[in-house]
């Protein structure tokens, strides 16, 4: 495990959701009010559970279907970055339930950088670890054009570098609307291979 270091930064959630139908076309989360994790998760998200089948995103390590630890139980958004994809996609905004958000954070910058392996930790003590950047697919660019037609296209473009983060749970419990979580980052220099 990484040694890390507690950060000044805090983000504070601004929306919760889940996601729990199967039809991808739609990949609709249901807002909540307050979500209890647990090492696998969300409780009836289709993301949920401690292993899933690997997909496209990880191609190059394991055959397609192959099970996989699941470090994409969660995924997070900076509701500043969603603002300046709406805002790159000619869109007043942008529902985050049509992205498939478990949760949308403000406050913390650059975050769809955040370092791999930092945690996000609430006040319950529930803690979330940052897996990597989630990178722009289609499935909400076919959401978004079902109730802006013709707008859904540009999603990939303008969410690129602002997908925010996919996190799996570190420690289970409470995160609720309104809550600061602080960030932990690991307490080592950036890779340099030469």
């Amino acid at each position: 495990m990484p040694a890390l270091k507690p950060t000044d930064f805090t983000a504070t959630v601004t929306w919760l959701g889940v996601v729990t139908g199967d039809d991808r076309t739609e990949l609709l989360a249901e807002p909540h009010e307050a979500l209890d994790l647990t090492f696998e998760g969300i409780a009836g998200s289709v993301h949920g559970g401690a292993t899933r089948e690997s997909c496209s995103r990880v191609r190059n390590q394991y055959a397609r279907g192959t099970t996989i630890r699941n470090e994409r139980q969660l995924s997070l958004i900076s509701a500043e970055e969603l603002a300046e994809i709406a805002a790159k996609m000619g869109l007043e905004t942008i529902d985050p339930a049509r992205l498939g958000a478990s949760m949308v954070l403000s406050g913390l910058p650059d975050f769809s950088f955040v370092p791999p392996s930092s945690r996000l930790q609430a006040p319950s003590g529930a803690t979330l670890t940052v897996d990597m950047q989630n990178r722009p697919c289609q499935f909400p660019a076919k959401s978004i054009d079902k109730i802006a037609p013709g707008k859904g296209k540009g999603f990939k473009p303008a969410a690129e570098g602002r997908r925010g983060v996919t996190a799996s749970v570190a420690r289970e419990g409470r995160v609720a609307l309104g809550d600061v979580l602080r960030l932990h980052i690991p307490d080592q220099r950036g890779w340099q291979p030469e």
